[in-house]
């Protein structure tokens, strides 16, 4: 097996773009972003999935084209799990038999919070179960159904306006469901070689994660926090400095498990007050003084947990 090398500096990411032209994302469009940052990190000998989502139909939904310089792959909404084992699996017998020249070939599949949090959950886990090496999972998280209107989903968090969670009269609070952790839920999985959540701050942080995982010798699971400038009422400008007060108030939290390890990537000092995150954010408008300082203070609580986990090195649940 060829290791790829991880990332020292900005300056030695490839010039190389994989995730080209030829896209239709909003402006400022996070999981785009982090497309472009995961297909640099993966190189050109990849073979990416995509089920239906934002990132299939901004991107190869009509005239046949699509801005990917690499194999790419559509498959049904709850089928990115399934069509991973399969591509992996045929990769694997084509070689034994000779028909394809042995190699190092990454299989990555892109699913938004239906293709993997919810819908295809079931497929992620499947897929957790097998051997296949180079064979990564990424949870693109924009905390709901963007493509068809900005619905909850079961990562929306909690005091977030959807169209199904309006805020109002009778719920003032918009969304009252709690922020599913996929990452936990994957790192529960006893043959998962490398699990880790990601955001689009800092950047080296997410593509050195995807080095990680594709060398881990399994499957391996990224849940990346990707801002959705249509869904959380934000200007396309802030996505970044979005992605950057989201771990800087612990609102989104980067640690990895390696071999059942547990190692916390950044621990903010000082955390800041989750207002400065939410204020960005049209989503959180409706929300009283007293809701966000209820929601910082369950950052707090949630952070002893984190912190206890990296001081045992290893998951201590946070519930």
């Amino acid at each position: 097996m060829i290791m790829q090398s991880e990332f020292k500096s900005l300056r030695e990411i490839p010039p190389i773009d994989y995730y080209t032209a030829g896209r239709r994302t909003c402006a400022g469009c996070g999981p785009a972003i982090g497309y472009r940052l995961i297909s640099k990190a993966a190189g050109p000998n990849t073979i990416f999935i995509g089920p239906t989502g934002c990132m299939y139909v901004a991107n190869a939904h009509q005239f046949l084209t699509s801005p990917y310089s690499v194999p790419w792959h559509h498959t049904q909404l709850g089928g990115g799990g399934a069509a991973a084992i399969g591509i992996a699996s045929a990769l694997r017998i084509l070689m034994l038999k000779g028909k394809r020249k042995p190699e190092d070939i990454n299989v990555i599949v892109m699913g938004g919070d239906g293709a993997m949090a919810d819908i295809g959950l079931s497929g992620l886990s499947m897929g957790l179960s097998y051997d296949y090496q180079r064979l990564l999972y990424i949870v693109y998280d924009n905390e709901g159904y963007m493509n068809t209107g900005v619905q909850a989903s079961s990562t929306t968090p909690w005091g977030a306006t959807t169209t199904f969670t309006p805020s109002g009269k009778v719920k003032p609070l918009g969304n009252t469901r709690y922020k599913k952790n996929v990452a936990l839920i994957a790192a529960s999985h006893p043959n998962v070689k490398y699990v880790a959540t990601a955001t689009l701050w800092p950047p080296l942080d997410l593509m050195n994660k995807v080095v990680r995982a594709l060398n881990s010798g399994g499957p391996s699971v990224i849940h990346a926090l990707f801002p959705c400038p249509k869904g959380w009422f934000t200007s396309p400008a802030d996505t970044v400095m979005l992605s950057k007060l989201a771990v800087e108030t612990g609102m989104w939290v980067l640690w990895e498990l390696i071999e059942g390890q547990f190692k916390l990537n950044y621990r903010p000092n000082p955390r800041k007050h989750v207002r400065e995150y939410l204020s960005l954010q049209g989503r959180f408008r409706h929300l009283k003084d007293e809701d966000i300082d209820k929601m910082d203070k369950m950052i707090e609580e949630e952070w002893f947990y984190w912190n206890e986990s990296a001081k045992q090195e290893k998951l201590i649940l946070p519930y």
